[in-house]
């Protein structure tokens, strides 16, 4: 395991387990649904990736797009690859929604619609709802 993967909780977030790539809930909800997908393999660089990792990712993002949009209806979704701060490859998703979305009795909103997402202070309140959104997003994915 990376790094990445446990700052971003693993193995407790973990949504769905790939070969080469991990889908794990996003511990701060940028918008309703976040996740992280972390490369397994010990890389800092994108062009790095073996190539069957490459080839997995087609069916991991098909999935995280298809899970989503059925979980939540997103309208956008932005795949972003920051590696500054947490420099093992990985991705940031962030499904994008123009209106608030409700999960749990909590509200969503995504406060830079429709522009850039804002990644810097997620209301916390959200953390309430993370045992819930897990079990939602894993029974999805077992249908898949």
């Amino acid at each position: 395991m990376n790094a990445t993967l446990d700052k971003f909780g693993w193995p407790d977030s973990v949504i769905r387990s790939y070969t080469h790539w991990h889908v794990l809930l996003r511990p701060a909800q940028v918008t309703l649904g976040s996740l992280v997908v972390v490369c397994e393999e010990p890389v800092t660089h994108f062009g790095a990736v073996s190539e069957a990792a490459f080839t997995e990712l087609a069916r991991v993002v098909a999935d995280c797009e298809h899970a989503l949009s059925q979980a939540f209806a997103y309208e956008r979704i932005n795949w972003l690859m920051l590696m500054m701060v947490d420099p093992d490859v990985h991705f940031h998703v962030i499904p994008r929604y123009s209106a608030v979305r409700q999960f749990a009795g909590i509200d969503f909103h995504d406060r830079g619609w429709p522009g850039p997402p804002v990644l810097d202070a997620p209301d916390p309140v959200r953390a309430q709802a993370l045992p819930a959104l897990h079990a939602h997003l894993q029974a999805i994915w077992r249908s898949l």
